[in-house]
């Protein structure tokens, strides 16, 4: 680890900067592989700092590289997209652009990213080795860092030794929860088009209503987690949409569902994939459907597993800078990211996250416990996520020290 002086490099930092730039992301969102906005701030200040900077990998990515001597390389990642959500928080610097928000704080994911590769850039007389700073597009659609690598991210740029990521997430501002090992959960979208035969609201009688039958699907699939998966292993199935019909009067052909499935392991994964196919075939064949079912699982996220070594050192570097109490183990959560496919198979990796919730809506919350607080505040993807600003600078801050943890502490007086 770097002697204690070089954990912290961010006393030159501007807030005043930061905030600029974050709420000019936050005014501006794009969706998955639709940054170009975002993309082409990110490359402006890599390039800026002295980067070398290569844009439109993977759709949108960017990729910056600041080579400083010999040492360890070490990736910082952060993700660009935001989501179709209507935005709903009232703030002065809200989304311009109608039904599209950061509703994940990837804007703020981008901001820290920009200033931690600035600081380090700044800072290069007391490290060595290699920064490689990672734009990522498409999180949301689950196939950006899929993309990424298809483009030779692996073989293009320099060969990671670590891969390391944060995440804005709900909870008092100034905490920065640790989990070695399994982190976050599995996910697959799953598409199902229920084919029914369509016709005549006043003569249902010579029809196949898919509608009716996408309902009873609906229904059965409560059982899957409840009925079919043990008690000991953590599943969620979400039935997202339900998509039938045209008018008040017409019995449609088909109705469409989306499902929305996370799992902490690949034996209830394959158990509960095969519970929706199941049930939704006997479904449709006890409604006498014309056609078989359709059931496809659209994209999926992986399981996100914390490197146990790595993330002990930069969970020990975060107390030192932050004080004891604020890191902590919020043990494997149901949220899903791609940050994970990033890294080469046998490289170590560490995600962990960086609370954002502000003093006054986290007081007001119901409950007493921290658990019962977090139900009551809003969340990653409500239109009214809305991070306290006093989170920029840590957030920066926790980049910075973590990627310092694994770089090469540079001697006084070498070159």
């Amino acid at each position: 680890m770097p002697a204690p002086h070089t954990l912290d490099l961010t006393s030159a930092l501007k807030p005043g900067d930061l905030e600029d730039f974050y709420r000019d992301l936050h005014r501006h969102p794009e969706l998955a592989f639709r940054e170009h906005r975002t993309a082409g701030k990110l490359a402006a200040r890599l390039k800026g700092a002295g980067y070398e900077v290569t844009e439109g990998v993977g759709g949108t990515g960017v990729v910056g590289v600041l080579r400083n001597g010999d040492g360890p390389v070490v990736w910082l990642r952060a993700d660009m997209d935001a989501l179709p959500v209507q935005e709903a928080t009232g703030l002065e610097y809200a989304s311009l652009t109608d039904g599209i928000m950061h509703a994940c704080g990837h804007d703020l994911h981008v901001t820290w990213l920009v200033a931690a590769a600035e600081t380090l850039a700044a800072g290069r007389d007391v490290w060595a080795g290699t920064v490689v700073v990672i734009g990522q597009p498409g999180e949301e659609a689950g196939s950006g860092a899929a993309a990424m690598v298809a483009d030779g991210l692996h073989q293009r740029f320099p060969y990671p030794d670590a891969l390391l990521g944060q995440h804005a997430a709900p909870g008092p501002a100034g905490f920065y929860p640790h989990t070695p090992g399994l982190a976050m959960s599995a996910s697959d979208d799953i598409d199902v088009v229920v084919h029914g035969v369509g016709g005549h609201g006043s003569r249902p009688e010579s029809t196949v209503d898919p509608v009716v039958t996408a309902s009873y699907i609906v229904t059965r699939l409560q059982t899957v987690i409840a009925r079919e998966i043990a008690a000991s292993e953590p599943a969620v199935l979400t039935v997202g949409a339900f998509q039938a019909g045209t008018s008040h009067n017409i019995i449609p052909a088909e109705a469409r569902l989306a499902l929305n499935l996370r799992t902490q392991n690949r034996r209830t994964r394959d158990k509960a994939l095969e519970a929706i196919r199941r049930i939704v075939t006997a479904e449709c064949r006890a409604a006498g459907c014309p056609t078989e079912p359709e059931v496809d699982v659209v994209s999926s996220y992986p399981v996100t597993v914390n490197d146990p070594a790595l993330d002990a050192r930069i969970a020990a570097t975060h107390r030192e800078l932050f004080g004891e109490h604020t890191v902590f183990d919020f043990g494997t959560v149901t949220g899903s990211e791609d940050f994970s496919e990033l890294a080469p198979d046998g490289v170590p990796y560490d995600f962990w996250y960086v609370t954002t919730t502000p003093a006054d809506v986290w007081e007001a919350a119901e409950g007493e416990e921290l658990r019962e607080k977090f139900a009551g505040v809003p969340g990653n993807h409500s239109p009214l996520f809305a991070p306290d600003l006093s989170v920029l600078v840590p957030g920066v801050r926790t980049l910075v020290s973590a990627a310092l943890t694994e770089l090469e502490p540079r001697r006084p007086g070498t070159a």
